[in-house]
């Protein structure tokens, strides 16, 4: 089914910086922020047992405890499962996005996709979400950028796993949807070409962004619209370089990215809007976007989020980023 008809709305809450992503933030901190997207009328929120080793879970159930279960839609993922065991957080081996969650919980993390594992995993964040039931449930990061050349191995152990399980779970009514989040392309373009199971949604991280599209543009996007699958962007941001921040990818910055993101905000700054507004509207633009979900960990980002979704853009703007080779000329942007 189209996950359109059980979101309430095209902007969420993607909650990864609840488990201490890059920094340590109090819990008041963090409750803080839950309650602002609540207030600003947010009512879908996303999260993972790998933020913080289950920190997010934690953090956002307490958050939306006091909150009618009806009134909200609720998204994890599956694929790892936290242990009671404790390590060195900032020892683990995150592939690419290494040192991403070093102030998380010390909480042991062990990565499967297999049937058993996806049962306990579900089973898991229930009881840390404190909550009865999931919505929407993603198998999180059988990608290249976790898993490198072994990607593929990671890819077919949840094909043969957490696929199979989540889809039944769904046609038993047990969860409403399922599909991938990833920050790549190619596990979603290889689910699409799969005969079964069939998935729902993919969540999508940083790669349809206005700093980097093309490769999603070209396939993965029409291919998911013409399947009904639809794609909810992970990471409108680009890890928080389009907002203010430094990071990229989940890492410093490199210096070609700061450059095109300076050649942004001047664009911006001509046509007097802001990044965060491009960024967010060039995300939801395509046809086969159902919704973004930007993170945050101060409240006020949260009120930015909501008043970037509705600032209006000029259609000059996205001429110049045409003309300037900035974003592809294929890419649907907003009409006014």
């Amino acid at each position: 089914m189209s996950i359109t008809r059980l979101l309430p709305g095209r902007l969420g809450f993607g909650t990864a910086p609840l488990g201490n992503m890059f920094r340590a933030i109090p819990d008041e901190e963090a409750a803080a922020t839950v309650q602002a997207a609540w207030d600003q009328g947010i009512r879908y929120f996303d999260t993972a047992p790998f933020y913080g080793a289950g920190l997010s879970e934690i953090r956002l159930g307490d958050a939306l405890a006091e909150h009618p279960r009806d009134a909200y839609v609720l998204s994890t993922k599956v694929g790892r499962v936290v242990l009671d065991e404790v390590e060195d957080p900032a020892a683990r081996d995150f592939g690419e996005k290494g040192g991403l969650f070093e102030h998380g919980r010390p909480n042991k993390m062990v990565n499967d996709y297999t049937a058993d594992a996806t049962l306990r995993s579900i089973e898991d964040s229930l009881q840390r979400l404190r909550t009865d039931r999931l919505d929407i449930v993603y198998v999180h990061d059988v990608a290249q950028d976790f898993y490198g050349d072994e990607w593929l191995a990671a890819y077919e152990s949840a094909r043969t796993g957490a696929f199979r399980v989540l889809d039944r779970l769904r046609d038993e009514g047990v969860i409403k949807a399922w599909g991938l989040g990833v920050n790549r392309v190619e596990p979603l373009e290889l689910t699409l070409d799969l005969d079964e199971p069939r998935p729902d949604a993919f969540l999508l991280a940083g790669r349809y962004t206005l700093l980097d599209h093309d490769r999603a543009l070209q396939r993965l996007l029409p291919a998911a619209a013409e399947r009904d699958v639809d794609v909810v962007v992970g990471g409108p941001y680009s890890s928080g370089i389009l907002a203010g921040g430094a990071h990229f990818e989940y890492q410093k910055a490199p210096e070609h990215i700061v450059a095109k993101v300076e050649r942004l905000k001047a664009l911006a700054d001509e046509h007097g809007i802001g990044i965060k507004a491009a960024a967010l509207q060039f995300a939801l633009a395509h046809p086969a976007t159902a919704a973004a979900i930007p993170g945050a960990t101060r409240p006020s980002r949260i009120a930015e989020d909501v008043a970037a979704l509705d600032e209006p853009i000029p259609a000059a703007f996205w001429t110049a980023l045409r003309e300037q080779n900035l974003i592809s000329a294929d890419a649907p942007v907003p009409t006014a």
